[in-house]
């Protein structure tokens, strides 16, 4: 099994499967169904976002994209193992994003209980992003976003090591952070919490940008509701967690359409 060659792009990637720990396995696979499920719901911005992944019991060592990739054809062995300081730690032949690795690694560093970090350049999340007034209580799924929401105002494009100070202190102990101009992310204790993470805050601009463009006075939800989002979020989804309850179906809906991520 170990010796399995993958071809992805004309490039022969060898399975890491069998020759990792079980744990990263199973953590690369779920990450590179990540990816894919990111391309499914069309958040991909060709090779230009990123998803990162804690290594279990390798506290200072993530998985990223092989950067040229597109994200439907990532699959769990060609996702590169890199250090904090962007340093490569296999043979992988492709690059790392530098902004990707910017901003991941401020706030892997920063936050021990994130261990997935997902970015998207999503139309209707650069759109909110843009508005002064940023996530507005229009939706019942708005409510989940805005009990754990911060922001970050745009720098320019995520190079420069000294914004991460400023990264980590905007997003907090946030879940969901709006990248002002720029983008949505999302932290999660488990790849599956940080892509459900995701969908919600993506459907909430999605949302948004609807409603305003009916050019009619809009309804906001009360604002002592939001305040009880965290036990409204507990008591819907029976206390799993969102990530946990429809992770596994998100899986068999990749497996039908094409299960070569788990390569």
């Amino acid at each position: 099994m170990g010796d399995r060659v993958l071809d992805i792009s004309g490039m022969d990637i060898p399975s890491k499967e069998g020759r990792v720990s079980d744990a990263e396995w199973q953590t690369r696979v779920d990450l590179a169904a990540a990816y894919r499920l990111v391309a499914h719901f069309k958040w991909d911005d060709l090779v230009f976002t990123h998803i990162t992944a804690r290594v279990p019991g390798e506290e200072d060592r993530f998985l990223i994209n092989p950067y040229g990739l597109m994200f439907d054809e990532i699959t769990a062995s060609s996702l590169v193992k890199i250090d904090l300081q962007g340093n490569k730690l296999d043979d992988s032949p492709f690059p790392v994003n530098p902004a990707g690795f910017t901003i991941h690694s401020a706030i892997h560093s920063a936050r021990h209980d994130a261990q997935c970090v997902l970015h998207t350049h999503t139309l209707n999340g650069i759109a909110v992003s843009a508005q002064a007034g940023g996530v507005l209580p229009l939706s019942q799924q708005s409510i989940f976003i805005l009990a754990s929401l911060a922001y970050h105002d745009y720098e320019g494009v995520a190079l420069r090591d000294e914004e991460k100070p400023r990264l980590v202190k905007d997003l907090g102990r946030a879940t969901y952070l709006m990248l002002r101009n720029h983008g949505l992310l999302t932290v999660g204790a488990t790849v599956a919490d940080a892509v459900l993470a995701m969908y919600f805050f993506e459907t909430v601009c999605t949302i948004q940008v609807r409603a305003m463009a009916g050019g009619v006075p809009l309804t906001h939800v009360d604002p002592r509701i939001i305040q009880t989002a965290g036990e409204q979020a507990r008591g819907a989804t029976r206390g799993m967690g969102a990530g946990a309850l429809t992770w596994p179906g998100l899986l068999r809906r990749l497996d039908r359409i094409d299960d070569g991520y788990r390569r």
